[in-house]
């Protein structure tokens, strides 16, 4: 597994909202400034997690994105989750059950679901407010 460009945005700008935390709605020009990331490109990660309720936004003057719920409850295995679509290690293991044609002979298969479950586990074990603390330890 390999997180792409879009996930690792998507989780900084995560943790920026969580940083400035409150009720003030942060433009996209701010954000993109603060964290290197194009306005173009940032436009379409924002409307990722606004369409899933990640983010609130308001359109137009004195508008911008703020987070919908506290630090606590986002973790990151939802935001990577939101934009990479399945954090499997292989892609036999993010088909579904029935899509790959060895599932019942694969040797491997139930090795790589543990691992499967290790990483959602891991991801899902931590929260914005975790990295926000450094709860976070190697």
């Amino acid at each position: 597994m390999i997180v792409s460009t879009k996930g690792r945005y998507a989780l900084r700008v995560m943790v920026c909202f969580a940083q400035r935390g409150g009720d003030e709605y942060i433009p996209l020009k701010e954000i993109a400034e603060s964290e290197g990331i194009s306005q173009k490109y940032l436009e379409s990660i924002m409307t990722t997690l606004s369409k899933a309720g990640f983010v609130d936004a308001v359109h137009g003057k004195g508008g911008g994105y703020r987070l919908n719920r506290p630090p606590e409850e986002y973790t990151i295995g939802s935001i990577l989750k939101l934009t990479e679509g399945s954090l499997s290690a292989v892609s036999c293991t993010s088909m579904g059950a029935s899509a790959c044609s060895r599932t019942e002979c694969c040797q491997a298969k139930p090795m790589w679901d543990k691992l499967d479950r290790m990483i959602d586990g891991f991801f899902e074990g931590i929260t914005l407010a975790d990295l926000l603390h450094d709860s976070v330890t190697a």
